[in-house]
């Protein structure tokens, strides 16, 4: 079931909504969630959001966000909802506490990587008469600071035009890969995020390793870095971590915790597949016995210290 975006309702701010600027909520605004939450406003978007912790929601207050008490004073006149948060259940939890707030025909997007899990969130979604749009984005807290999130969307094309404005704001590209309701019902944007996270984990448990074995052996990191900077095997993710590691910073971009959900995700959706992910599964275990090790809330470089007893 599909539903036309609901007119911007009484009492909503009408300025941005007639210039192109709906009443927007976003539910979530950790390190990912902020930055959107920001993005938007500074765009001319009205935002209220809202927060489990609620001072990460009222620090935004700067940048012209207003804070909300619950989920569904969040939502309440809003024309679309942004859902940024850790994982599926905590996505559907959040949207379940919203509700009261929630008008048909509202277009809720929603921003998590929450894996097959996006099944049980259209479902509510088709119950509650909302547009649905299964939008997980690439990237971590820089890109998203700076609005250049890859946004892949799978979504009724009526919700299109309405999150196109929304999408540029946060991010650098949006691609849609399914135009259809069918297609974020079946999670085709969650999907790809998975197999986009795969490479990621691939990554960064490579480059960890790979930094592990040179302290082991005495070898000085900088004649690793000097041998691939510029080659074939060069790229920014492997600078990105290989300095945090060197630097021993790993302010969070994306959480050893988060990671490792992840990796639980796409192992999921593989098992369920019939398809082995040797490598994956190496990394769930280094990114759970990182976290195991007091790393969970550190950066996914983190997972470097699983190789040290």
């Amino acid at each position: 079931m599909s539903h036309s975006p609901a007119p911007t309702p009484e009492g909503a701010p009408s300025d941005g909504a007639s210039a192109g600027r709906p009443e927007v909520a976003v539910l979530g605004t950790g390190v990912l969630g902020a930055p959107i939450a920001r993005n938007l406003s500074r765009s001319g978007f009205p935002v209220r959001a809202w927060n489990r912790t609620a001072s990460k929601a009222e620090a935004l207050a700067a940048d012209g966000v207003r804070a909300a008490a619950t989920p569904a004073d969040a939502v309440r006149g809003a024309r679309v909802v942004l859902t940024v948060l850790n994982d599926g259940p905590r996505v559907l939890e959040t949207i379940r506490a919203a509700a009261p707030g929630l008008a048909p025909g509202t277009v809720w997007a929603q921003v998590s990587t929450v894996g097959e899990e996006v099944a049980d969130l259209a479902a509510f979604a088709d119950e509650a008469g909302l547009v649905f749009v299964d939008s997980p984005v690439q990237g971590t807290r820089e890109p998203a600071e700076n609005g250049q999130l890859v946004v892949l969307a799978a979504g009724p094309a009526e919700a299109r035009e309405t999150l196109r404005p929304l999408f540029d704001a946060i991010g650098k590209r949006t691609l849609w890969v399914a135009d259809d309701a069918a297609g974020a019902a079946h999670g085709a944007a969650s999907r790809l995020k998975l197999v986009l996270n795969t490479w990621v984990l691939a990554l960064t448990t490579e480059v960890g390793e790979t930094l592990a074995l040179a302290k082991g052996l005495g070898v000085d990191p900088a004649h690793v870095l000097d041998v691939v900077t510029g080659g074939p095997m060069d790229n920014a993710y492997f600078q990105g971590k290989s300095a945090a590691i060197i630097d021993g910073d790993y302010t969070t971009s994306f959480a050893v915790d988060n990671a490792a959900k992840d990796a639980r995700l796409v192992l999921a959706a593989a098992e369920r597949a019939g398809v082995r992910m040797d490598g994956t599964e190496a990394a769930r275990r280094r990114l759970e016995r990182a976290a195991a090790q007091g790393h969970g809330e550190e950066d996914m470089a983190a997972g470097y210290f699983a190789s040290f007893d």
